[in-house]
Parts: structure tokens; sequence; C-alpha cells
């Protein structure tokens, strides 16, 4: 019955692996995303854009509020990793 139900799917193989690289490219897209370093660093960004001068305080507080949402969710996904 092995061989039988391996012929039988065979036909799905492309969709298994489209799935899966689909999968694993969400992962990579969501790890980028939520990378704790890449976010601090972007928070150092915006606040060098604002004193500079080249974001209005608006602009900044948005950035930073959007940022610091993504950094807590971040930490959270950590600690259900982890624990």
């Amino acid at each position: 019955m092995g061989i039988l139900s391996g012929l039988l799917s065979l036909p799905l193989a492309p969709v298994r692996g489209t799935v899966w690289i689909a999968e694993q490219v969400l992962d990579e897209a969501e790890r980028q995303y939520y990378d704790a370093g890449a976010l601090r660093r972007q928070l150092e960004e915006v606040a060098l854009a604002r004193d500079s001068g080249d974001l209005d305080d608006a602009e900044a507080d948005a950035l930073e509020e959007h940022l610091i949402t993504r950094l807590i969710e971040a930490n959270r996904r950590s600690r259900e990793s982890h624990g």
C-alpha cells in the first residue's frame, strides 16, 4: 500500500514543495521583521533623524510607536519560544 499511496500522491509533490518554500519565506520574513537588534538600531536612527531635524516630532513619534510595538511583540515571541 505504501507504493500505491506514494504514486497517487506524487502529483501533489510540487504543491507540498511550494507550501514548504512559502512557510520558510514567511518564517524568515517574520524573523527579520521582529529582530530586536534591528528594531533598536531603527529606534536610534529615528532619534538621530529627530535630533538633526530630518524628522519632525509627529513623524518621529509615529515611527517610534510603530517600532516599539514591534519590539514588544518580538520580546513576547522570544519568551514564548524559549519558555
